[in-house]
């Protein structure tokens, strides 16, 4: 079978689901091999706390067939506007197979231009704000235009890992992974999303991540008008 690489792009404030839940699915087959991306080759701490060490750094790290873009707590507003990563991310994705994202992380590659004229996911909190980017945003666990591949939130790097498989490697790779994993979902709350977790779970979680949303809407409406301003 072809090698595949598989990127993870890393950052201070990532949110390490967001990495590792894709990053466990994909790792998986035989013939992939999966690289942790970080600016420098320092370990970075995730929006957790948990340290993650990057095997590669964005001038070092091979060309990739599939890029994937988690997302991030307050450190990502930086990462939004950061022209290394955001070319990196620009030429990685002129020759990758597949340019995927997790939660946010699709804030960050709407944020290199790379989402424009596609269809797009993400974390439910934020779909009005990928919007302001000129992302058509589906509500859907995981969205598939062209070769843009995108996930809604944390543990839909599970689903976007299985899809990504199938794409890659065939159904029945992707369905061994599944069963390998026993990923067989069974909440016990029926609360996953804002319909079922009702107004009141809504506005008592909303009112929490108040601080971190503003500070996403400051960075995606200063990345809007600048890509207004470019036009």
């Amino acid at each position: 079978m072809t090698q595949l690489h598989i990127g993870f792009l890393i950052y201070p404030g990532v949110i390490q689901l967001d990495v590792m839940a894709a990053y466990q699915v994909l790792c998986f087959p035989s013939n992939t091999e999966t690289h942790l991306i970080g600016k420098t080759s320092e370990p970075i701490i995730s929006n957790e706390g948990l340290t993650i060490v990057p095997t590669t750094t964005l001038e070092n790290c091979p060309q990739l067939d599939v890029i994937c873009v988690p997302g991030g707590g307050i450190g990502q507003v930086e990462v939004m506007k950061d022209a290394d990563v955001l070319n990196f991310l620009k030429c990685q994705s002129s020759t990758a197979q597949y340019v995927t994202s997790v939660c946010t992380g699709s804030l960050i590659l709407a944020s290199a231009g790379l989402l424009e004229g596609y269809q797009a996911t993400c974390h439910w909190a934020f779909r009005e704000q990928l919007a302001m980017l000129g992302v058509k945003v589906i509500c859907e666990r995981v969205v598939i235009d062209r070769n843009r591949v995108t996930g809604a939130g944390v543990t839909s790097g599970i689903d976007l890992g299985l899809t990504l498989l199938g794409l890659l490697c065939g159904e029945d790779v992707a369905k061994m992974t599944q069963l390998m994993l026993e990923y067989d979902p069974q909440p016990p709350f029926n609360a996953g999303t804002p319909e079922a977790a009702g107004e009141e779970i809504v506005k008592s979680l909303m009112h929490a991540g108040k601080p971190l949303i503003d500070a996403f809407l400051t960075q995606t409406q200063e990345t809007a008008a600048q890509m207004r301003f470019n036009e």
